[in-house]
């Protein structure tokens, strides 16, 4: 039995990744993103060019995997903004914008996916981070929108398990992606605030897009079928420090 999954964010970094380790183990994959998709060619992929924080675009990728994969087993939510700003320099834009990127767009997409999950017995893998986790200085806003997405992880995990969806999401520190990158860019000195960002990584670098994508895989597979209402870091040891 084949099955599909719809994962949004999947045009670089972690979600680029996911939808390449799913078709590796078999999946069809709806892959959402606003930018261009790199999937052409992959009779497996379905992508759907499309802005998550849209109401329809839910609805949307789920109606695309039931129509043309005739399932839905797995919903990855890993479409998301960074913004790291100190709270008095953050306006009310800014954090109505992280709001309609990170957060809604998680509640929507397992609002439109979950009756297909029940009757799949599928399950739902969200991408958290340690900041929702821990405080991390200067992202009061970015950390407030990853914690909400920690505790929606847990109570879906709760209200769902007897209908037999499991829903656990992943926790990455920092990851070697262009978030990153342009994060680091408008640094006054991007030397030294990457020795930091390692300094604080026991492992002594970040994580890579492919390692994050190999934790949400693994929590979408059989081999975690025990695992519910789990937050997995996968963050080289930061918040065991």
């Amino acid at each position: 039995m084949e099955l599909t999954a719809v994962v949004t964010g999947a045009a670089r970094g972690i979600g680029r990744e996911v939808v390449t380790r799913l078709r590796a183990a078999g999946y069809r994959v709806v892959a959402v993103d606003i930018a261009p998709l790199p999937f052409d060619g992959d009779d497996g992929v379905r992508p759907l060019v499309a802005d998550v924080t849209a109401p329809d675009t839910p609805g949307a990728a789920v109606e695309l995997a039931v129509s043309t994969f005739g399932r839905l087993d797995l919903l990855v939510n890993n479409a998301a903004r960074f913004l790291r700003r100190p709270i008095l320099e953050t306006s009310d834009e800014d954090f109505d914008g992280l709001i309609a990127t990170n957060v809604r767009p998680v509640f929507r997409f397992s609002r439109a996916a979950l009756p297909a999950l029940i009757e799949s017995r599928g399950c739902i893998v969200n991408t958290a981070s340690i900041s929702g986790l821990i405080g991390v200085p200067n992202q009061s806003v970015y950390a407030m929108t990853k914690g909400a997405i920690v505790q929606l992880t847990r109570q879906l995990a709760i209200e769902f398990a007897a209908r037999g969806v499991r829903v656990n999401a992943v926790a990455p520190g920092a990851v070697d992606t262009g978030f990153m990158d342009e994060a680091r860019a408008a640094d006054p000195d991007p030397r030294a605030s990457l020795a930091v960002t390692l300094s604080n990584h026991p492992i002594g670098r970040v994580s890579t897009p492919d390692e994050v994508a190999r934790a949400i895989v693994f929590l979408a597979s059989p081999e975690s079928s025990g695992i519910t209402g789990t937050i997995l870091s996968v963050d080289g040891g930061y918040i065991a420090r």
